[in-house]
């Protein structure tokens, strides 16, 4: 029998907690979303003065990124170079730059998404939430 790894909700909360830092000392206002490898949300935290929409963004980012075990970014970028088709690609909803895998020895356990800011910010946010679980 395989065995893969999970995000626990220490996990979760330490990406949550480094996310926040990175969008605090930049002061961008953002939403964080973290979702379990089969893209279901563990936990979320909007910041004061982030749209509410953004909570539903960042949550779909997140998930496009585990579903998909690439960074969200790369769908985008796939759209815009013209395959446009991919928009109907079913369940993927978060195909912005901004999500991106959490990987442990090869393997996604999950993904973090994040919404508020310019796209390579919210990437940026991501990846230092991530980078708090990955020492």
């Amino acid at each position: 029998m395989q065995q893969k790894p999970v995000l626990t909700l220490d996990d979760a909360n330490a990406i949550l907690d480094a996310a926040q830092q990175e969008a605090e000392a930049n002061g961008w206002a953002i939403t964080v979303a973290v979702v379990d490898d089969g893209g279901h949300l563990l936990a979320l935290r909007r910041l004061d003065g982030c749209s509410p929409i953004s909570s539903y963004i960042a949550n779909e980012k997140a998930r496009a990124a585990a579903l998909g075990r690439r960074e969200s970014q790369a769908y985008e970028e796939m759209i815009n170079n013209g395959r446009t088709a991919f928009l109907s690609a079913p369940v993927l909803q978060g195909m912005m730059t901004g999500g991106v895998p959490v990987l442990v020895n090869g393997q996604v356990a999950g993904a973090a998404g994040v919404s508020g800011v310019k796209p390579e910010q919210d990437a940026q946010v991501a990846k230092a939430g991530i980078q708090a679980i990955s020492s």
